[in-house]
């Protein structure tokens, strides 16, 4: 059982570093440059080089910098604002409006961002101050910006897809179309449980907010201002879905479509674009950095032979392959609360991916619902990242407010684990039609 005590000081090692407050990537190459050392010796060094080129050599990865750049253009043109307004005016006179307008907004902005804490800090600066000064309940608030957020990681373009999909050697463009319906299903659960909230206290949403406050404007004048935005994600996941550009094109066209829609709203210049650059870029070398320490992580576990025993020990446990299921299910939903999502993501992607074949599970179904339970970990108290976005983006809201609001968006995200599990379609249907 040697694994075991290899596994164990892999990952004490992580974690020590990473509480410590190492940043992530720092954390791993520590580990894995000692690991190097002790295990193989010098020798083992070409081995981390060939990780890096393997890493920034890999046409799949090419999609993470594009995807985070079209983000940057369109949040830093204010391009955005066009959005905000133009799906009030659509949502039009109904009780409790500013909920389902940020339902809509976070599922467009998970689509354009991919990340919940950018889209949870960005609501709680420019939605819930508005919400809060109409008489909304700051506290519903706060659970549809948490609910929404959370949604980026799963709707494409999202960058979690992209790098399981790349260390798992799965279909990156299978494992993205297979987060619409998920997304789509989780978004309709968060309106539904909002619309019998206020229906049951109609206190929680104040009694002229289907009044005067509403956008005035024709729905058609909505429409048109927003299809620059549908034009975008048409390029994005509209040309994957129809065979006509890989995920990286995709990306491209994603990225040039950011920047005519910025100059079409007379959003754009020169400073606002090398912003963009210089934040995306910034953010890119350390996604690249921690997915190439992510690629020997995993040539480690596989020299010292833990995959192979763990493949071999879930065998000889005897277990149904659904009890396995929820047994894996329940390691990122516990340790997510405790440590970075993306953290989390590069030391168990290597593990599972045999388990995985082993136990004869569709990839694209279960790394579907991995990363449903990935963004559970984040709104989890007590150190969900993306509650505390929300807490500092939001100073009237303090820390118990947001722990409070988080409560029924585990539930509806845990419910939709259930769905997915029970319903394997839900994920599998549209990536099957590829």
């Amino acid at each position: 059982m040697d694994w075991i005590l290899d596994l164990a000081a892999f990952f004490g090692a992580l974690l020590f570093l990473m509480m410590t407050g190492i940043n992530v990537f720092v954390a791993f190459l520590i580990v894995n440059l000692t690991a190097t050392a002790l295990l193989i010796g010098e020798r083992g060094f070409g081995l981390f080089v060939n990780s890096v080129a393997d890493s920034v050599t890999n046409g799949g990865y090419a999609t993470i910098p594009l995807f985070i750049l079209m983000g940057e253009i369109l949040f830093r043109s204010g391009s955005v604002d066009v959005l905000f307004d133009s799906v009030d005016r659509l949502v039009g006179r109904v009780r409790g409006r500013l909920y389902a307008v940020v339902i809509v907004i976070a599922t467009i902005f998970g689509a354009l961002s991919g990340a919940a804490v950018a889209v949870s800090a960005m609501l709680g600066r420019s939605a819930m101050p508005n919400m809060e000064a109409r008489g909304y309940s700051r506290r519903m608030s706060a659970t549809v910006i948490l609910a929404g957020a959370s949604l980026a990681p799963i709707i494409p373009p999202s960058l979690l897809a992209i790098i399981v999909g790349s260390l798992a050697d799965v279909s990156i463009a299978g494992l993205l179309v297979a987060g619409i319906v998920p997304g789509i299903i989780i978004s309709l659960m968060t309106a539904g449980y909002v619309a019998l909230s206020v229906m049951r206290d109609p206190s929680l949403a104040p009694e002229d907010s289907a009044g005067d406050d509403a956008p005035q404007g024709s729905a058609l004048g909505a429409v048109l201002r927003m299809i620059p935005f549908m034009f975008i994600i048409f390029m994005v996941m509209g040309m994957i879905m129809l065979g006509i550009a890989t995920p990286g094109e995709s990306a491209a066209t994603g990225v040039l479509g950011s920047i005519l829609v910025a100059m079409l709203y007379r959003r754009a210049s020169f400073a606002m674009l090398g912003g963009a650059i210089a934040s995306a870029t910034r953010l890119s070398v350390m996604i690249m950095v921690i997915v190439a320490s992510s690629t020997l992580f995993s040539q480690l576990v596989a020299f010292t032979g833990a995959s192979r025993a763990m493949v071999t020990w879930a065998g000889e446990l005897g277990l149904p392959p659904m009890a396995m299921f929820w047994i894996l299910m329940a390691l990122p939903l516990i340790l997510c609360m405790f440590i970075d999502q993306i953290a989390f993501l590069l030391m168990a992607v290597p593990l599972y991916e045999p388990l995985v074949h082993a136990l004869g599970f569709d990839p694209i179904w279960f790394w579907t619902i991995f990363l449903v339970n990935l963004t559970v970990g984040g709104v989890t108290p007590p150190f969900g990242y993306t509650l505390f976005a929300l807490s500092a983006a939001a100073p009237n809201l303090s820390v118990a407010e947001v722990f409070r609001a988080s409560y029924p968006v585990l539930a509806i995200f845990l419910l939709a684990i259930v769905l997915l599990s029970l319903v394997p379609g839900l994920a599998t249907w549209l990536p099957g039609i590829l």
